[in-house]
C-alpha cells in the first residue's frame, strides 16, 4: 500500500516578536543549550594546518556570542529582500568610525541632518574633517532642501529621525529617492545611513523605505538595561557589509562576547518593552502639553508636530522620547534637582526614566551659537520615559514643576 503523500507544510515569514527571540539564537550544538553560550576566548583551535573549523580562526574576526547577535540584528532591520548583514561594535561612535571610515574619504562631502548627536557632530566635525572629508548640516525634514545641498562630492547622506533631541522626522523614502536621482546625475553613488537608535527597527524600518544602511547605539534600547555600551551597522547590500566586516577586522572595535549577550537577550524582550515606552511616553507628552510652566514640547506623536504626518506615516509608533522647553536655565537646574524616579544622566532607552539637559550633556561638545541654532536651547530638558508606573513618572514629573 503506497504511503499517503504529506501535506506540504505552510509558511510565512515570522512576526516581529518571534523574529527578536530566535533569529540567531540556534540552540548550542553541543548540549542543546537554549540560550546562546558566551564564547569568552580569544582564539580558537584548528582542525590542522589551513583548517580553521567553521571559519573561527581569531575573536576580533568573528566570535559564536556575536555573530548570534549579528544574525539578529539583520533580521530585525531586515530590507527589500532579506539579505541585509550586521556587524556590531564596541559602542555606537565606533560603528560611525567604522562606517565612515568604510564609504568615505579625502575629497567626499557628506550631507547631515542639522540635528544630531553631539557625539556625531564633535567626529565629523572634529575628527574626520581633519582628514579632508567636508559635512554640511542641512534640514533633512525638506527633501527639496537636501536636493539643493547635493554637490558632485557628495557620497553620503547621515540622517537622524527622529533626531536628538528636537525630535525633528525626515521622510527616508523621499530621501532615498534624492539620492538615488541625484546620484545619477552626479553619476556617483550617495548612500542614505539612518541612525535609528531612537525608533528601532520595532518603530521604524529605513532599510524597507530604500536606504541604505542603519547604524544603532545598541548601548540604547536595543539592550533595554543600561547594562551595556555597544553599536551596530546593518547593510542592505551585502557588498557595503562585506567592506563593513573588512573594516572592523582591520580597525578591531568590536563588541565583547559578554556585551553581544547582553544586547542578544534585550532584545528578546524589545516588543514588549517598546510597547510600553510607547504608551509611557505618549501619555507623559500629552500631560506636558497642559502644563503652564513648559514653555513648548517636543514629540512626533503629537499632532501638533510639524513631523507627525510623516512619523505616522514611516513609523508604527512613537516611542518615549520627548524633549521640552522650560525657558531659562534656572528653572531646569531646579527641575533637575527635584525628579527622583527620572534619573539625571545621560543616555536613554533604558527600561528606567532617564533625564538629561542636551546642552551641558548630551552636546556639551557643540558650539552654543550652532546649539541655538539647532534649537537645543538652555532650558531644553530630555526624558527618556521608562516602563515604570505611568503615575509615578507623573507624579515625579509634577513634584519636580513645582519646583520651578
Amino acid at each position: 500500500m503506497e504511503t499517503p503523500a504529506k501535506a506540504p507544510v505552510k509558511s510565512k515569514p515570522p512576526g516581529f516578536a518571534t523574529t527578536c527571540i530566535h533569529a540567531g539564537q540556534e540552540p548550542e550544538p553541543v548540549t542543546g543549550a537554549v540560550t546562546v553560550p558566551i564564547f569568552q576566548t580569544s582564539t580558537f583551535v584548528q582542525e590542522g594546518f589551513g583548517k580553521p573549523r567553521q571559519g573561527y580562526e581569531y575573536a576580533r574576526t568573528k566570535n559564536p556570542t556575536r555573530l548570534a547577535l549579528e544574525k539578529q540584528l539583520a533580521a530585525l532591520e531586515g530590507g527589500a529582500d532579506g539579505s541585509a548583514t550586521a556587524h556590531a561594535f564596541a559602542s555606537g561612535m565606533a560603528a560611525e568610525t567604522t562606517l565612515m571610515l568604510s564609504f568615505v574619504k579625502a575629497g567626499d562631502h557628506v550631507l547631515v541632518s542639522r540635528n544630531t548627536y553631539g557625539g556625531t557632530y564633535r567626529f565629523f566635525s572634529k575628527i574626520l574633517a581633519n582628514f579632508g572629508v567636508t559635512f554640511a548640516y542641512v534640514d533633512t525634514t525638506d527633501a527639496r532642501t537636501v536636493r539643493k545641498a547635493v554637490t558632485p562630492a557628495t557620497r553620503m547622506l547621515f540622517v537622524e529621525t527622529p533626531t536628538n533631541p528636537t525630535m525633528e522626522i525626515s521622510d527616508l523614502k523621499a530621501l532615498a529617492g534624492v539620492a538615488l536621482s541625484e546620484g545619477k546625475r552626479i553619476g556617483a553613488r550617495i548612500r542614505v545611513v539612518v541612525d535609528n537608535t531612537f525608533a528601532t527597527p520595532y518603530f521604524q524600518k529605513p532599510l524597507a523605505l530604500g536606504c541604505d544602511a542603519v547604524v544603532h547605539s545598541t548601548t540604547k534600547y536595543l539592550n533595554g538595561h543600561s547594562d551595556s555600551v555597544g553599536g551596530a551597522v546593518i547593510c542592505a547590500d551585502p557588498e557595503d557589509g562585506a567592506k563593513i566586516g573588512f573594516t572592523q577586522n582591520a580597525a578591531g572595535a568590536i563588541l565583547s562576547p559578554f556585551d553581544s549577550f547582553l544586547v542578544s537577550r534585550g532584545i528578546k524582550t524589545l516588543p514588549v518593552r517598546m510597547r510600553a515606552h510607547d504608551a509611557n511616553g505618549r501619555a507623559v507628552a500629552a500631560w506636558l502639553t497642559r502644563q503652564p510652566k513648559v514653555k513648548k514640547v517636543f514629540y512626533p506623536g503629537l499632532s501638533s508636530h510639524p513631523g507627525h504626518a510623516v512619523a505616522a506615516r514611516q513609523m508604527s509608533g512613537f516611542g518615549g522620547m520627548i524633549s521640552f522647553d522650560l525657558g531659562l536655565i534656572e528653572a531646569v537646574k531646579r527641575f533637575l534637582n527635584r525628579v527622583v524616579v527620572c534619573a539625571l544622566g545621560e543616555s536613554l532607552g533604558g527600561v528606567e526614566s532617564l533625564i538629561s539637559h542636551p546642552a551641558s550633556m548630551t552636546h556639551a561638545s557643540v558650539e552654543p551659537e550652532e546649539r541655538l541654532r539647532r534649537g537645543i536651547t538652555p532650558g531644553l530638558v530630555r526624558v527618556s520615559v521608562g516602563i515604570e508606573d505611568l503615575e509615578d513618572i507623573l507624579q515625579d514629573l509634577e513634584n519636580a514643576l513645582d519646583a520651578v
